[in-house]
């Protein structure tokens, strides 16, 4: 595969705050309000934590130790956006239950389908 070029898109989340469109990749160190994102990403582990939240580490294939392995979870592009949005929030497992902590109404595009999260629940019915 090196040999052809060939490589993988990298994924991305996208939200919308006051018209603007803001685009976040993995472990997205470029947006402005960087600082911030990370501080409350930091807020919301810390919180999920309170409410029961364990990161399902077997997602992640690397080859790393499983506190390196919760970290990368927390630098989804999808998480990076809901924080960013949280400061003006397994990603799935993670943005329904900051739905609920939060009271907020959150929609998010997967490579595939939207996805409509509220009360603690997803318009895909946990199928994707």
């Amino acid at each position: 595969m090196k040999s052809k070029d060939v490589r993988k898109t990298p994924g991305f989340s996208y939200i919308e705050e006051k018209g603007v469109i803001h685009k976040f990749y993995n472990a997205d160190k470029a947006h402005k309000h960087c600082k911030q994102i990370h501080g409350k990403l930091e807020e919301i582990r810390f919180k999920m934590k309170e409410f029961g939240y364990a990161a399902e580490t077997s997602f992640v294939l690397h080859d790393i130790g499983d506190e390196e392995k919760e970290n990368a979870l927390y630098q989804h592009s999808e998480k990076l956006a809901v924080a960013f949005g949280l400061i003006c929030g397994d990603c799935h497992v993670v943005i329904k239950l900051i739905s609920k902590m939060y009271n907020r109404e959150i929609i998010v595009r997967d490579r595939v389908r939207f996805h409509r999260f509220k009360d603690g629940t997803c318009s895909c019915r946990d199928y994707w």
